[in-house]
Parts: structure tokens; sequence; C-alpha cells
């Protein structure tokens, strides 16, 4: 490991980039409060709907396609989609052109869970900008949803 250089610039104590992996990580802890073992149920099965119906969008979903996409290894993914399975939210198919592989996609329970989940996210958003203009609130989400999809270009 290098030393520190002291005599380089330092980043700010409190810049955006820390103030946005602040908030991932605070977020990303949520479903997984201890005592509370059906929340965090629930909050993998809406983790791997929605890395499912994301990577549907794009272009088709597998185990390994949904490892990459949530940042886990292969024999987690698979877990996280056979729990989500047996909860009627996916479902596992041989692929059409690849015996070997196996497709996963969204069942209607699956998109109810998403619907629900979603509703859930817009008021917990509502709630954390509620004394914001509707104009910060659009500029936020523009701002936002630039940010996810120039995430999709940096390979970590």
């Amino acid at each position: 490991m290098n030393p520190v250089d002291r005599d380089a610039p330092q980043p700010p104590a409190d810049g955006p980039g820390q103030a946005l992996f602040s908030f991932v990580r605070h977020w990303s802890r949520r479903w997984n409060a201890p005592g509370d073992a059906a929340a965090a149920q629930q909050g993998r099965h809406v983790l791997a709907t929605e890395a499912v119906h994301a990577l549907s969008a794009r272009g088709g979903a597998t185990i390994n396609a949904v490892a990459r996409e949530v940042g886990i290894d292969q024999s987690g993914a698979s877990r996280l989609v056979k729990d989500a399975v047996a909860a009627g939210h996916l479902e596992l198919r041989p692929s059409g052109t690849d015996a070997r592989r196996r497709e996963v996609s969204v069942t209607p329970a699956g998109l109810a869970l998403l619907r629900d989940a979603r509703r859930w996210q817009e008021a917990v958003f509502d709630h954390l900008t509620e004394q914001w203009t509707p104009r910060q609130r659009d500029e936020f989400h523009r701002a936002m949803r630039r940010l996810v999809e120039r995430s999709h270009t940096l390979d970590p």
C-alpha cells in the first residue's frame, strides 16, 4: 500500500462524492436492519425483482447478469433469485438459445411487488423533500437520472 502523499490536495471533508456514497450506504442498509427478518426478506425480493426487471429492459436477465447488476457473486445471486422464485416474484426457465443457461423473468406477482416498492420509494422521496420546491425536486430528479445513466458506463 502506498503511503498517503501529505502534500497532495486532499478531497473535501464533505464533498459531493462522499455525500453520494454516504446516501447509498445508508439506504443499502435499510433492508438489513436487525430484528425485522420479514422486511429484510422483502427487501431482498425487491432487489432481485428490480434487477431482473432492469436487465430485461436492457436485453435479458440471467443469474450471472443479476450478480453483476447487484454487485455480488454468482452463488449469492443464485440464492437471491431462487428465494424470489420461491416467493412467486420471479420465474426461471431454460434459455431458448442455450440449454446451459437459465433466463430469469418477472412474474405478475413480481410486477405487483415492484409497484408497491415504487409507491413506497415515492412516498419516502416526498417525505424527504417535503420542504423543497417543485423545481428543486425536478432538478434533483433529472440530475439523479443522468447520474444513474452515466454510472452504467463505468466498469468497476
